[in-house]
C-alpha cells in the first residue's frame, strides 16, 4: 500500500508537471500564432492598398484609375477621392464603417465581422485621396483554431505519455525496493544471517540496499553481543554461587558451622558482578556529565591495597559509577595476578585522560594481549570474566580499554575529557 501510494504520488505530480507544461505551451504557441496571422493579414492589405495606389492618377482635374475594370479588385478595395467614392462597390454591411475609414483621412485599421479593413491615404496634390481595402480573416482564423486544436490533441497525448512513462519508470524503480520488502519477510527471525546483496550500487536504491545491508551487520553484531552479554552474565554469577554452593556441602557433611567470611566475601563478590553488570547496561557518556577522577578512582580502590597516583583536578566526561564499575574488575584482576604492588596512576592526552592500572605480576602474554578482553580467556585461577566484563561496560560507553604487553600487568583505559565529549 505504500509503495503504491508513492508511486501514485509520484505520477501525479508528474501529470501535474507535464499539464502545467503543455498549458504554458500552448498558451505561448497559440499567442506567437495570432501575433503571425495578424501580421500576415495586415501585409496582405498593405499589399492591396499600394497595387492600388499605384493606379490612382489625376486626369482633367479630377481623379482617376489608369487600369480599371477588375471586378476581383472591386470587392475588396474602394478608392475616394474629395470625399466620394470613384472606384469599387462597397457592401452595405461595411458600408458605414468604411466611409467612416475614408472620411478620417489617415492610415488606419478596423476590424467588422471577420474581415479586416485598412485605410490608406495617397499623396495628390490638390486632392483628398484613401483607399480602403477589406482582408477576409476566416483563414487565418481556421489556421488558428486548428493549430489550437492540434496543440491541445498534442498535448493531452504528451500529457498521458509523461504518466505512463513515470508509471513505468517509478515502477520498474520502486521493484527493487519490493523485492527488498518481499525477501526480508521471508527471511523472518530464522535466517538473521541473509542479505540484500544488491551489489554495486547503480541508483539511490542500490545505495539504500547496501546501506541496509551495513544496518543488518550492525544488527546482528548487537544480536551476537548480546548473546555474550548473555554467556558472561552465566559465568560471572555462576562461580560464587558454586563457591557458596560447596561452603555449604561441605559444612553439611562436615557438620561445622558455615564460615560467614566466606559467605560474605562471595556475596560481595556476587553484588559486585550484578551491579557492574548493570553498570554496562545503563550507562552512556553525555557531554554534560562530569566527574572528578582522583575521587572516582578512591571509591574504586575502597579499601583494597592498591597505590593512587592519580593527580588532583583532572575532571573526565563520564560518571563516577562508571569510573568505578570500569576500575573495579581491573584492580581485582590485577590483585589477582600481582606479586606485592598494584598502582593506579592517570596521564592527560590529546585523546583524553589514559588512566594505568600496574601490577607487578607476570603480565600478559604478546600472543594473548589481543584476546584477553573476551569471555574464558585467563591465567592462573581466574576464571576470565573480568576482563570481558570491563570491555562490555567501556564498549556501551564508547570508552576504549587496550591491555599492554610490557613484561607486567598493564590495562589503559582512555576516558574522554569533558571538552572532548563534547
Amino acid at each position: 500500500m505504500g509503495v503504491t501510494g508513492f508511486r501514485g504520488r509520484v505520477v501525479a505530480l508528474t501529470v501535474l508537471i507535464a499539464t502545467a507544461v503543455v498549458a504554458v505551451l500552448v498558451v505561448v504557441s497559440h499567442v506567437l500564432l495570432s501575433r503571425v496571422t495578424d501580421a500576415d493579414s495586415m501585409d496582405l492589405a498593405r499589399t492591396r492598398a499600394e497595387a492600388v495606389a499605384a493606379n490612382v492618377a489625376v486626369s482633367g482635374g479630377r481623379v482617376v484609375l489608369t487600369e480599371s475594370g477588375n471586378e476581383a479588385l472591386d470587392s475588396v478595395s474602394w478608392v475616394y477621392a474629395d470625399g466620394r467614392l470613384i472606384d469599387g462597390i462597397v457592401p452595405g454591411s461595411v458600408l458605414d464603417r468604411v466611409e467612416a475609414l475614408a472620411d478620417s483621412g489617415r492610415s488606419q485599421t478596423a476590424t467588422v465581422d471577420h474581415f479586416l479593413l485598412y485605410a490608406r491615404p495617397i499623396p495628390v496634390e490638390g486632392h483628398r485621396v484613401v483607399v480602403v481595402v477589406r482582408v477576409d480573416l476566416t483563414p487565418y482564423e481556421t489556421s488558428e483554431q486548428r493549430s489550437l486544436v492540434l496543440s491541445l490533441i498534442l498535448g493531452g497525448l504528451s500529457i498521458v505519455l509523461a504518466g505512463g512513462v513515470a508509471y513505468l519508470v517509478v515502477r520498474r524503480a520502486l521493484r527493487v525496493v519490493h523485492d527488498m520488502a518481499a525477501l526480508a519477510d521471508e527471511w523472518g527471525d530464522h535466517e538473521p544471517g541473509r542479505r540484500f546483496d544488491l551489489g554495486t550500487p547503480r541508483d539511490e536504491f542500490g545505495e539504500l540496499g547496501r546501506t541496509l545491508d551495513r544496518l543488518l551487520d550492525r544488527v546482528d553484531t548487537a544480536l551476537e553481543d548480546e548473546r555474550r552479554l548473555t554467556h558472561e552474565i552465566a559465568h560471572e554469577l555462576r562461580t560464587p554461587l558454586t563457591v557458596l554452593r560447596g561452603e555449604a556441602q561441605l559444612a553439611q557433611l562436615s557438620d561445622d558451622p558455615l564460615a560467614p567470611e566466606s559467605v560474605l566475601r562471595e556475596v560481595d563478590r556476587l553484588d559486585a558482578a550484578i551491579t557492574t553488570i548493570l553498570g554496562a547496561a545503563r550507562t552512556r557518556i553525555d557531554g554534560r556529565t562530569r566527574c572528578d577522577l582522583r575521587s572516582a578512582a578512591r571509591q574504586a580502590i575502597a579499601g583494597r591495597r592498591v597505590e593512587l597516583a592519580v593527580p588532583d583536578g583532572i575532571a573526565v566526561a563520564v560518571a563516577s559509577e562508571f569510573v568505578v564499575a570500569v576500575l573495579s574488575p581491573l584492580l581485582d584482576n590485577g590483585l589477582r595476578h600481582a606479586s606485592s604492588h598494584v598502582r593506579v596512576a592517570a596521564r592527560v592526552r590529546p585523546e583524553g585522560v589514559v588512566v594505568d592500572v600496574v601490577d607487578d605480576g607476570p603480565g600478559f602474554d604478546p600472543a594473548e594481549v589481543d584476546r584477553v578482553f573476551e569471555a574464558g580467556v585467563s591465567s592462573r585461577d581466574g576464571h576470565g570474566l573480568g576482563l570481558a566484563v570491563v570491555r562490555r561496560l567501556a564498549a556501551s560507553a564508547g570508552v576504549e580499554v587496550r591491555a599492554i604487553a610490557a613484561g607486567h600487568g598493564r590495562v589503559e583505559v582512555t576516558l574522554p575529557t569533558p571538552r572532548r565529549a563534547a
